[in-house]
């Protein structure tokens, strides 16, 4: 049997309320804002999760599990919640995914230890091809500097790379 908007919405909230989520990184139910914040649909079709900017349906998610739904919502809210952390705690030279990553998984494990391990699958993932850059930001400024002393974008990159080498992902080291 299907769970109503209203089921739904408090499911959301005993969750949210378990992380400290603020009312407002949490989706609408059964009507959109217009702002890109996420809403909640149900028809017979299953379970949306829908996000309108300005008349515009930018995304719909939509699954008839609403474990599946409820863990579409999160990964959303946690990746606000932790984006907000990681800004107040942010570190020179440690790439701000290190702490959001971390802060993501932590919050998903709170709510369900399943939600927690595929979060940190799908970050194993990003990573392979991504890796850890804790000095992008660094490298990133001292290549500014030296093109703004009249070296070619090019020379400023590569001795900007030089100083602060590129992270090789494990696609590339053959793993």
């Amino acid at each position: 049997m299907k769970s109503t908007l209203s089921e739904i919405k408090t499911n959301v909230d005993q969750l949210a309320e378990r992380i400290g989520a603020p009312h407002d990184t949490l989706p609408t139910f059964g009507y959109s804002e217009h702002t890109a914040r996420p809403h909640v649909e149900v028809d017979p079709r299953g379970y949306h999760l829908v996000v309108i900017e300005q008349g515009e349906e930018l995304e719909r998610f939509t699954t008839s599990d609403l474990d599946e739904l409820l863990y579409k919502i999160f990964t959303n809210v946690a990746f606000v919640l932790s984006s907000k952390y990681e800004r107040v705690h942010r570190m020179e030279n440690h790439d701000p995914r290190k702490t959001l990553f971390k802060m993501q998984v932590e919050l998903l494990t709170r709510l369900s230890s399943k939600w927690g391990e595929r979060e940190s699958q799908a970050h194993k993932q990003i990573l392979k091809q991504h890796p850890f850059d804790d000095y992008a930001s660094a490298r990133a400024a001292l290549s500014k500097d030296l093109r703004e002393h009249s070296h070619s974008t090019e020379a400023a990159w590569i001795m900007a790379c030089a100083k602060y080498p590129l992270p090789i992902s494990k696609r590339a080291q053959g793993s």
